[in-house]
């Protein structure tokens, strides 16, 4: 049994910001924290004030954390980035909103004096000494400090007062994992009201020394316990005034926190067994599971509940006959051939999930050299005769201004090319679509003509298949490039408007070219030759398109089978440490693939590639800290060789939310390697000494002899987490050196990059309206049915009390399915473990307060208890951008 946390964010746009550039405007972007750790940065929208971003996350952490923070930056070329502003959710506060935070939130001053993190070692004792009481403070070390210098790094000292008497440690140089074993002493009497305050400072030699956090501890209770020792989180200094809220703008946010427990997988075979049974029987079998489904399952949570009944059935080869299933329950309730596939129904939403699954390669195939033509150009395009702006258009080779007439023309012409130039790419790509999408497409077009047979209704089949490819997969992808990884940035104010002008003619293409859709935009009335030419050519690729045979979609598969896809590729600058000698600061660009079997690297993406890495020789990944190479989002790959030593590789991504994604993609892939690491450096060695801790023994463990022997580490406990098979994988070190016992952990699942959906959704990016990525990824790849897929199905069915589904008090008989169904939902619905669909936590088993902190008698510090830990349209909910 394994318990989680998740976070879904959706940043959705800012208003109101300061001018941060001399051009009296800003380029602002967002950085999200959780305990003071990125873990999430936005696209920047550049030059303005009130920006957009719209992405959605999944982020998986967990269920120790403390706060999470949105910070609002400026990005700047030529200096470091203005913090304009920050938002901070404690967990308390995520837990008390049950269905999420959804709002306007002001922006808040950012105190340097509360951007503090880490722990620190401590030892108190009360020491009677002939009639004499002493307080004997003892600083052991501390770990995971925040960096305060330009270097990455930090000079920590702790400075320990009480009763106006203040002592001081040493100085250590350049690190955040200090070590400093000094003892201090204090006259202690009783009933003395006096707090003792333990204050970690990072040392300055020009400006003033900067504060890193403090812990404070109640004497009075220290006299009950005489002795205390643990590791205590430091605390921010929030003694002084903030600036009045409202001056730095606001922040809209929707943010919700779940927390979940994921039971062994063979409690949910049962499940797992009934469903496809469901699903194989079609139409013609008795049952009604996946009817009731729907039926029970809010508008909320549909998009939920699809995207992971369609995992599951991914995992045993049934997604085209779940698909087929839907198509046929929405074909038996529809009437009027003009509604079909309109409404948000559980098959719109699963055939939405599906492409986003096994179509985004093919979607970059056709749409990629469209956008980046478009982004490249620049143009500005126009066709509404009241939008048209001629100051904005330049001058012409005359040197005058053009009128509005050129303008409308010119404008004209670039979308017919582009509109051409797609239309053209798609009539090609038939070969190029994956066959399982031919195959379900294929059956969407004979189950519509076969409801809709008359000749007035030739068009509605090649209507039912352009709903799902251009209305929900192609025109989004067009509005948002960014959402679908088509490219990194958002587009500026010019571009937009030209992507969105394009996706209306896509829109109008995929209509077929209605009346209706000719009616609502007058002004399109130039692309109209262009868009009925179109509706011909789409017919032609759609008849091209469904006509495959079921040979020939196996023997598609078959040979793609053979073929190890790529689960998360992309270009990173790779330096290897090499012998004893020092390392080079420089990085080197190199095309990079992970696949089931390796991590290899090419010089170009189409280069012959060379294994780095064999997966079953991973022992960790893991983040390094910046002050050890000069450099940010530098990941470390630690491995045995073919002669089995040791040996690490440092990887530079170009962001954090690339350093996320490459870290979850190979802990994944590595989850059940044996000889797994339980602690690491987060620096390297250089010289004699790791930059981290100074520690000199390059291999050995800590030694000290107060730290209980299942917690020694490497570097000041700096533990590995647990290796999860979420995304992002934030947190720098687990703080318990045991993985989790229990059951077995499920077999890694193939990973698939995530974006910005739809889940990013980023996501997926873990994508936009639900990013493909964190729906898996290629459909070619066996799924095993994962436990927490089948969390929201669960969730959807069990509500407490008598209004469940086929209990007391519904009124309803159950069906043969439900009536075995039943002893599943039961064992589920036992105490501890799933909560009902609108609990607080929205999941099983909550995780009460006191199992993440504890408060010790002695002290008013919070103690770490450090349990173990278990192993990235645009909608709210199941998206997410960066797994």
């Amino acid at each position: 049994m394994a318990r989680r946390s998740s976070l879904s964010i959706r940043i959705v746009e800012g208003k109101n910001l300061p001018a941060k550039d001399i051009t009296g405007s800003s380029d602002p972007y967002c950085l999200v924290k959780v305990d003071n750790e990125p873990v999430i940065r936005t696209a920047t929208v550049w030059k303005t004030l009130c920006p957009f971003w719209g992405e959605e996350y999944q982020v998986h952490l967990p269920p120790t954390f403390h706060a999470v923070a949105f910070y609002v930056m400026d990005e700047d070329a030529l200096s470091r980035d203005d913090v304009i502003g920050k938002v901070c959710f404690t967990r308390d506060t995520l837990a008390s909103h049950p269905k999420g935070f959804s709002g306007w939130v002001h922006l808040t001053e950012v105190d340097p004096d509360e951007e503090v993190q880490g722990e620190i070692h401590l030892r108190l004792e009360v020491v009677t000494r002939t009639q004499a009481h002493r307080l004997r403070c003892s600083v052991l070390e501390a770990r995971d400090l925040a960096p305060k210098d330009r270097n990455g790094a930090s000079d920590p000292f702790v400075r320990v007062r009480y009763r106006g008497r203040t002592q001081e440690t040493s100085i250590v140089k350049k690190s955040r994992y200090p070590r400093w074993n000094e003892i201090f002493e204090f006259e202690l009497e009783e009933g003395a009201p006096e707090a003792l305050c333990v204050e970690a400072w990072d040392w300055d030699l020009v400006s003033r020394n900067d504060f890193l956090g403090k812990v404070v501890f109640n004497v009075q209770r220290l006299w009950a316990v005489q002795q205390e020792e643990g590791w205590f989180r430091l605390q921010p200094d929030k003694s002084k005034s903030r600036q009045e809220e409202g001056n730095l703008g606001s922040l809209q946010l929707e943010v919700r926190l779940r927390d979940e427990t994921v039971l062994p997988s063979g409690c949910y075979q049962p499940l797992v067994q009934l469903l496809c049974h469901e699903v194989k029987l079609g139409t013609q079998g008795p049952g009604q599971l996946i009817p009731l489904i729907e039926e029970t399952t809010s508008t909320e949570c549909r998009q939920d509940v699809a995207t992971n009944l369609l995992k599951i059935f991914l995992g045993q080869g049934l997604a085209k006959d779940f698909l087929d299933l839907l198509f046929q329950l929405e074909l038996g309730r529809t009437s009027e051939a003009n509604t079909l596939f309109r409404s948000n129904s559980l098959a719109s939403k699963s055939m939405e999930s599906f492409l986003k699954v096994a179509g985004m390669r093919y979607l970059h195939s056709v749409l990629g050299p469209i956008i980046d033509k478009v982004f490249e150009e620049k143009k500005y395009v126009e066709l509404d005769p009241s939008k048209v702006e001629v100051k904005d258009v330049g001058c012409t080779g005359l040197h005058r201004p053009q009128t509005e007439a050129e303008v409308l023309e010119h404008s004209a012409q670039t979308l017919r090319a582009h509109l051409g130039a797609l239309l053209s790419a798609l009539s090609r790509s038939v070969r190029a679509c994956p066959a399982v999408v031919r195959a379900t497409f294929r059956q969407l077009f004979l189950r519509v003509r076969e409801r809709f047979p008359s000749t007035q209704h030739e068009n509605v089949p090649f209507i039912a298949v352009t709903s799902f490819l251009c209305l929900r997969f192609f025109s989004p992808a067009i509005m948002a490039p960014k959402l679908f990884h088509l490219r990194e940035r958002h587009a500026d104010a010019r571009t937009s408007r030209t992507l969105l002008l394009l996706a209306k003619a896509v829109q109008n293409v995929g209509n077929m070219d209605t009346p209706a859709s000719r009616a609502k935009e007058a002004w399109m009335e130039p692309l109209q030759p262009t868009v009925h030419q179109g509706v011909a050519q789409l017919k032609d690729f759609i008849t091209k398109l469904v006509d495959i045979e079921e040979k020939e979609e196996l023997d598609l598969q078959r040979a793609l089978s053979l073929q190890a896809p790529p689960l998360k590729e992309g270009p990173l600058f790779i330096h290897k440490t090499k012998g004893k000698g020092p390392l080079m600061s420089s990085f080197k660009k190199l095309h990079f693939s992970l696949t089931t079997e390796a991590l290899s690297f090419a010089k170009t993406p189409n280069s012959k590639k060379s294994t780095l890495i064999k997966l079953s020789n991973i022992r960790a990944a893991e983040k390094v800290e910046e002050k050890s190479f000069g450099s940010s989002h530098v990941m470390q790959v630690i491995y045995t060789d073919d002669a089995g030593r040791p040996q690490t590789a440092y990887l530079q991504c170009k962001c954090v939310n690339e350093l996320n994604q490459w870290l979850s993609a190979l802990r994944k892939v590595s989850i059940n390697n044996s000889g797994l690491l339980g602690s690491y450096h987060p620096g390297v060695f250089r010289g004699d000494k790791w930059s981290c801790c100074h520690q000199k023994d390059k291999t050995g463990r800590s030694s000290r002899s107060q730290v209980p022997a299942e917690r020694q580490t490497l570097c000041s406990q700096a533990l590995l987490k647990p290796l999860r098979t979420h995304w992002p994988s934030f947190s720098r070190c687990c703080r318990a050196s045991k993985r989790p016992t229990g059951p077995a952990q499920p077999a890694p699942l193939p990973w698939s990059q995530t974006t910005s959906w739809s889940r990013r959704r980023e996501t997926c990016p873990t994508l936009p309206h639900q990013a493909p990525c964190q729906v898996l990824g290629d459909s070619r790849c066996a799924l095993g049915p994962s436990p927490e897929f089948l969390l929201p199905v669960c969730r959807a069915w069990v509500s407490p009390g008598p209004g469940e589904l086929g209990g007391p008090g519904t009124g309803r008989s159950r069906s043969p399915e439900l009536t075995r169904l039943w002893p599943v939902i039961a064992h589920l619905k036992s105490p501890g473990r799933l909560g009902s669909p609108c609990s607080s936590e929205a999941g099983l088993a909550p995780v009460a307060p006191a199992a993440i902190t504890a408060t010790s008698p002695g002290s008013s510090g919070t103690l770490l208890s450090h349990p173990a830990r278990p192993s990235q349209n645009h909608r709210w909910m199941a998206h997410s951008q960066v797994d």
